[in-house]
């Protein structure tokens, strides 16, 4: 029975640091440097405030998400196409990518990092915006 709870005990603490520390919200990428200055949210409302035609802020949440609220400027790229639309997501970009807690945004970095972009960093989750959000207006 001790063997039981300790087994237990351990798995629990394994997978709390592994969910805790997976979500990367804050990683660079190889070449993304500079988009280190808009990590913090008043810095990114500037950006958005003031763009950038070098930056892109990726939204890779479902579109029905990203449709009912967004941080303005934000490109939609779901993590489930974005490979598909390789196409519309220059590499000479830099690309500051979020989602709903900052793990799906990782999952996509890693993937497009694979593809070769070098200029991306994860902002983590749209919930660390703390002003108004975008919404996209239905069409009628």
């Amino acid at each position: 029975m001790r063997t039981l709870i300790r087994s237990a005990i351990f798995m629990t603490i394994f997978f709390s640091i592994f969910f805790l520390t997976s979500c990367s919200e804050g990683y660079i990428s190889k070449d993304g440097a500079s988009l280190k200055q808009y990590f913090e949210p008043e810095a990114l409302k500037k950006l958005v405030e003031n763009p950038k035609d070098d930056i892109w802020i990726i939204d890779v949440r479902s579109k029905s998400a990203y449709d009912k609220k967004h941080i303005p400027t934000a490109k939609s790229f779901h993590s489930s196409t974005i490979l598909d639309r390789l196409s519309e997501l220059p590499k000479d970009k830099l690309l500051i990518v979020y989602c709903e807690t900052g793990g799906r945004a990782q999952m996509v970095i890693k993937k497009l990092e694979e593809k070769g972009y070098t200029k991306m960093m994860n902002w983590g989750g749209y919930t660390r915006w703390k002003w108004e959000y975008a919404k996209t207006k239905e069409k009628k």
